[in-house]
């Protein structure tokens, strides 16, 4: 009887599990031509607009000259998506708020209200970025390697392959890794890099992004819940 009892008690493991919780995403800024497909990929694209909601799951993709940034509300957090741009809005995996599958962006996470401590993490190829109060930015290339640029705060690179420690990158620093590519960490000050530059398309090595960025550079920007909120 035991091996019969193995099947349902799994089972009932499963039913007992909670949810995976559905986030709720707003595109707080659209420029030109930038795509939404609700449930993922695989779903019926539509153009985005201002204000129009979407959530977990859902796929968002930017034109060659779109940009967009998408907000959190309830965890306090926004993401600037530049031209030429693939993510995925949440994953699934716990904490995990959006994952970059190609293209560049910048996240700026603020204090978490009411002393919630709700882990918020981005994924990219091969690495979760955990962060603590931060603001950086993000580009996957080609190749499947990450550039990460952090302007404020600390990012803590979780690699998901086996044996593999955490990394910590601070402000004023900026690492590439990737699959298969050990992280190095070096200074932006030594390359006259900083976050205004990000905003103009360049990388910290000094060349351009292969993205084009729309005109004016990053879009304006306010809190994803309202002005007057303070970082970690």
């Amino acid at each position: 009887m035991m091996p019969l009892l193995a099947p349902l008690a799994f089972a009932l493991l499963q039913a007992a599990a909670p949810a995976p919780e559905v986030l709720a995403y707003r595109f707080d800024e659209v420029k030109r031509t930038v795509y939404l497909q609700p449930g993922g990929p695989k779903g019926k694209e539509v153009k985005a607009v201002k204000g129009a909601p979407a959530a977990s799951g859902d796929a968002v993709r930017t034109g060659w000259l779109g940009q967009t940034i998408i907000s959190v509300p309830t965890r306090n957090s926004r993401f600037e998506i530049f031209a030429d741009t693939q993510v995925q809005l949440a994953s699934g995996e716990p904490g995990v708020l959006l994952v970059v599958q190609r293209g560049r962006i910048k996240a700026i996470f603020q204090a978490l209200l009411d002393g919630h401590q709700e882990e918020r993490r981005v994924a990219v190829p091969g690495a979760l970025l955990a962060v603590r109060g931060t603001n950086y930015g993000v580009e996957v290339h080609k190749d499947g390697t990450t550039t990460l640029a952090v302007f404020e705060g600390v990012v803590e690179v979780i690699g998901q392959g086996p044996q593999t420690e955490p990394i910590r990158v601070k402000a004023g620093e900026w690492s590439t890794f990737g699959p298969g590519l050990a992280a190095k960490i070096e200074t932006m000050r030594a390359q006259g890099f900083e976050e205004r530059t990000w905003n103009q398309g360049m990388r910290p090595n000094g060349t351009m992004s292969s993205g084009p960025m729309a005109p004016g550079g990053a879009m304006k920007r306010g809190s994803p819940t309202g002005p007057g909120q303070p970082h970690m």
